[in-house]
């Protein structure tokens, strides 16, 4: 009886586990719960899809921003010859050679800096001085504009073409005669000098030249020409000209002692070496004391002239100096050391940037290149003037100087020799990098 109830349990269990297997496979085979489970399915589907959209999303906002900030990446050659050039690679390195020089030449072509002066009377020699000067130590090339007298023109032309081509193939001239676009042309020429007063008319006359550096006959440069250039870049809004102080010490200064007119500043400043953006000087309408409104520059010489001419003494700077007292705002100041004279040195030192630094722009007024007044600057002049264009500068420039300065130390210039000695030496040094060390390299 037991076995037999056993025997039913067992087989009513197993009929249950039957009747619940095929149930099941009914429901999973069921249409409408087979949509509920699609459904399902497709939900989780869309879920994960709308996941991966969002991540790629903001994988795309992020690059659109970056892109925005930054060009398109350059390539993986491209940035490790770029971080190789910047390290400074040495001679044997191609993408130097390839990049690099051709770029500089562009640049170079484009980058010409112009140079003026005015020549009268005797001034041939100590003119071509003063331009061989800036020829031996500057980088880019020089545009000269020679203003000139008849007689000097042809004479100019012959000497220049007489260079060697090592030389004449760093710089080009124009010659033009003397001429002034307002006035009596014979009271402007015998203004203080003559033709001194013609650079007050560079502005009308290269109307097709931006910037220029106008010099004296009686300048010589003792480092390159580019390094004044580059203070065209400091000027700020309203600058458009840059001269030095006629004075350091307001005590000793011209200007404050005698002056009867207005100057510029505490002091006045000196003309003979003077930075201008001639582009900005045409296009500006200058404060006076003549009338309300402003002149532009071509119309207030003239006047300004007839008003003060019974009270200046030194002619155009005077002018000058009238003009920037009026419009302060309109002059950039450069230290004394770009245009060191006699008077910084023969009443005491008194231009501390040339006793730190070196004189950088040497300007010989009162003659001194051709008197004994004072040696020092004759020293320096002669030796540029009788230096030979292709020779050593540290043998027959430089020693001779030094040497020949032994001579001047008990004058009144002469006792500080660093002043005059230490800025071409630097200058002298760095051209010999440029030029021999460099080329060494290279081959």
């Amino acid at each position: 009886m037991r076995i037999h109830c056993k025997v039913v349990v067992i087989a009513v269990c197993f009929g249950v586990f039957l009747l619940l297997y095929f149930l099941g496979g009914k429901a999973a085979d069921d249409p409408l719960l087979r949509e509920v489970a699609e459904q399902e399915e497709k939900k989780k589907e869309e879920e994960s899809n709308s996941s991966r959209r969002s991540h790629s999303d903001f994988g795309r906002n992020v690059a659109e921003k970056f892109a925005k900030k930054s060009p398109v990446e350059e390539p993986l050659q491209g940035r490790k010859e770029r971080k190789a050039i910047n390290r400074g690679m040495n001679a044997k390195s191609k993408p130097r050679n390839i990049v690099g020089r051709p770029l500089t030449k562009r640049r170079r072509a484009k980058d010409v800096m112009h140079l003026a002066v005015v020549a009268c009377g005797n001034r041939l020699d100590e003119t071509l001085t003063m331009v061989k000067s800036a020829l031996l130590f500057s980088l880019k090339r020089i545009m000269f504009h020679i203003f000139a007298e008849d007689p000097l023109a042809p004479q100019f032309e012959k000497r220049l073409n007489q260079w060697p081509h090592s030389i004449s193939s760093k710089f080009q001239y124009r010659i033009y005669p003397i001429t002034f676009s307002v006035g009596n042309a014979d009271e402007w020429k015998k203004l203080f000098k003559p033709c001194a007063a013609q650079r007050l008319f560079l502005p009308v006359i290269l109307k097709d030249v931006d910037s220029l550096l106008y010099v004296d006959t009686d300048v010589l440069f003792l480092r390159p020409m580019d390094d004044i250039w580059s203070f065209l870049k400091s000027f700020n809004s309203t600058q458009l000209a840059a001269m030095a102080p006629e004075h350091e010490v307001p005590k000793i200064g011209w200007y404050s002692r005698f002056a009867r007119h207005p100057f510029y500043g505490v002091t006045g400043v000196n003309s003979g070496v003077m930075l201008m953006n001639l582009t900005r000087i045409r296009s500006t309408l200058f404060k006076n004391s003549m009338i309300p409104s402003g002149l532009s520059w071509e119309d207030i010489l003239h006047p300004l002239y007839q008003k003060y001419k019974n009270h200046i003494t030194w002619g155009d700077q005077d002018l000058l100096n009238i003009i920037f007292h009026y419009n302060p705002e309109c002059l950039f100041i450069f230290p004394c050391q770009w245009n060191y004279r006699p008077d910084h040195c023969m009443y005491g030192s008194n231009c501390k940037g040339a006793e730190k630094e070196g004189v950088s722009i040497l300007h010989g007024n009162r003659g001194v290149y051709h008197d004994d007044k004072q040696p020092a600057f004759k020293v320096v002049y002669d030796a540029i003037c009788d230096f030979p264009f292709e020779d050593n500068m540290f043998q027959s420039l430089f020693y001779p100087i030094q040497t020949k300065f032994l001579d001047t130390v008990n004058t009144l210039c002469g006792r500080i020799p660093q002043v005059f000695l230490k800025q071409i030496e630097k200058t002298m040094k760095k051209a010999f990098d440029e030029k021999v060390v460099r080329h060494v390299r290279h081959n």
